[in-house]
């Protein structure tokens, strides 16, 4: 394990002194994976994928660039309010947008043995992986880690964007029932979560100790920000999709059943 002094997103910065994150490495990456996309799509690897496939997965690649490489990387190391934010629009926001754009179902087809359609295997990886995810990486422990490690930085934010991935696929891929469990589970486990950290008496992040109060916050008042968002924002937002993506099966559902009505008569 490699331990470093200064965290992956820089020094704690003051009010208005936030900094962009322009690591070549990491902008390569995300170039490479845009590239991916439009190379499967230009190619019709996935002959479902249409203009508007493509503008989600361009809004989903944008949003997820900005949370990357924006200050608020770097705004993220004084604030555990701001780290949980770029989490929840990392993974309620860029997340289902890159499903959206059927990145999923060109993987599937680039790759021999991939499913165009989750299985169990991926139920589970996706619910219950978000979830450990989501719980481990605020914890005290986990957490501080990610400030002196910059692997153990980027393993965080691999496996939560990697496993909301994941549950965006089960809800947008599964038929009615799995979704609903799967959005269900989802929703419960964040809103714990957040009430945990809402409703903490006392500050659990040393790290912050000393980062907050240019801000003016302590690091409790920042704490049960940062709870807020992932308990008020992250759980309507979660429920606002869900309801849209349900609403669009139906839609399809419907389009279907009248279409097989119409061959038959």
């Amino acid at each position: 394990m490699i331990w470093n002094a200064i965290p992956y997103c820089g020094t704690p910065p003051e009010p208005g002194g936030a900094v962009w994150n322009l690591d070549p490495i990491l902008i390569a990456i995300l170039l490479g994976f845009a590239a991916a996309y439009y190379v499967g799509y230009a190619k019709r690897l996935d002959p479902g994928a249409t203009r508007n496939s493509a503008l989600s997965f361009a809004i989903g690649w944008t949003i997820l660039t900005l949370a990357l490489i924006s200050p608020l990387c770097n705004l993220s190391v004084a604030l555990f309010a701001a780290r949980v934010g770029q989490h929840m629009i990392l993974a309620l926001i860029a997340a289902p947008l890159i499903i959206a754009g059927r990145a999923d179902i060109m993987l599937a087809r680039a790759v021999k043995g991939l499913s165009e359609t989750p299985n169990r295997a991926e139920f589970a990886i996706g619910t219950i992986g978000f979830a450990l995810a989501t719980w481990i990486w605020h914890m005290p422990a986990p957490y501080t880690a990610t400030f002196e490690s910059h692997a153990v930085y980027w393993l965080m934010h691999i496996t939560m964007f990697g496993t909301a991935l994941i549950v965006w696929r089960v809800i947008m891929r599964s038929e009615p029932g799995s979704m609903l469990l799967a959005s269900f589970i989802t929703g419960i486990q964040m809103s714990g979560i957040g009430a945990i950290l809402t409703l903490a008496p006392t500050a659990l992040f040393a790290v912050h100790e000393a980062t907050t109060w240019p801000f003016g916050l302590t690091p409790l008042q920042d704490q049960t920000l940062g709870g807020l968002i992932m308990w008020v924002p992250g759980g309507l937002i979660l429920t606002g999709e869900v309801l849209a993506t349900l609403g669009v099966y139906l839609h399809r559902l419907d389009r279907k059943d009248r279409e097989d009505a119409a061959l038959s008569a």
